[in-house]
């Protein structure tokens, strides 16, 4: 049973990532948006692990074109021994997951896709200072990001996210924030992929979103066969909002792409002789230990 926050520096890459879960599931990888972090999945990584899912959350490196984060992503992968993927991607990092399943379509199994899009160029057209972002102070690119996280009023559980979301772009560097923005506005778009769409779940928010419903209908539109799971509420960020109704949805998915939990493998790790309940508790404190930075908003 793994469980530790890590940090992986390939090249000139810095990947820092949580890894949690028995590695002889294959693993679900979470890629965040612009304004997350690999902490955001934490109630994903708590709830499927310790049900004997494995779960992998990572934050993005600093490249500035999308091959360039294509091969970021399967240096990554094969430093951490990881040969196929199932990517779950909200936002950007939906984008991305379908840009690596379109150039690395051996490597893809499955695809969950929540609140994302197709193409940059929308994006491109709404912020004409792109060619400068890798020059823009920090505190400039910070206010634009967090100009594009809807301001209240909002129902509790929304804010609460909004709230934690709001605390990790503190955490961001200039770095950080460059590097995503130009992955937002570099122009690209996503084209065929080999994946057959019963391999993929589409999973929206329907009160409002970042995302433009426009460009989210478009992501329907491409992969009309696959599952759509949609959530009534829970805004830019459902992960931490909705979290029961995302973690059932991602389980479903991947019972449907043949991956089968294996909870022996979580209370075997745990040589107490404990009951099952007792065992969970350990695995959520073990988990605890190594996610203490997640409700802090200055590291």
């Amino acid at each position: 049973m793994g469980g530790f926050n890590f940090q992986y520096i390939i090249g000139s890459k810095q990947w820092r990532y949580y890894d949690f879960g028995p590695k002889a599931v294959p693993p679900l990888i979470c890629l965040p948006g612009m304004a997350c972090t690999a902490d955001v999945y934490y109630k994903q990584i708590m709830s499927l692990s310790m049900k004997g899912y494995r779960v992998i959350s990572v934050d993005m490196p600093h490249v500035w074109n999308h091959q360039e984060w294509i091969q970021a992503f399967e240096k990554f992968l094969d430093a951490i021994d990881v040969h196929h993927v199932h990517l779950y991607g909200t936002a950007l990092g939906g984008f991305l997951a379908q840009l690596f399943a379109q150039y690395r379509p051996r490597r893809v199994r499955s695809l969950v896709l929540s609140n994302s899009f197709l193409e940059t160029r929308s994006f491109a057209s709404a912020m004409p200072w792109a060619p400068i972002v890798s020059w823009t102070p920090s505190f400039l690119l910070k206010r634009y990001v967090l100009i594009g996280i809807r301001d209240g009023p909002h129902e509790p559980f929304i804010a609460d996210s909004v709230d934690f979301v709001v605390s990790q772009v503190e955490t961001l560097s200039r770095e950080d924030l460059a590097s995503r923005l130009t992955l937002t506005v570099d122009a690209a778009s996503v084209g065929p992929l080999l994946l057959s769409d019963s391999f993929i779940t589409i999973m929206d928010t329907n009160d409002y979103c970042a995302t433009p419903q426009q460009l989210k209908d478009q992501v329907g539109e491409k992969y009309p066969g696959a599952r759509r799971a949609s959530l009534k509420t829970g805004g830019d960020f459902p992960f931490l909002s909705r979290p029961d109704e995302v973690n059932l949805h991602l389980q479903l998915h991947l019972r449907r792409v043949g991956i089968e939990a294996r909870p022996d493998l979580v209370l075997g790790s745990l040589k107490d002789g404990n009951s099952g309940s007792s065992s969970g508790e350990m695995i959520k404190e073990k988990m605890q230990m190594t996610l203490p930075r997640m409700r802090v908003v200055d590291q």
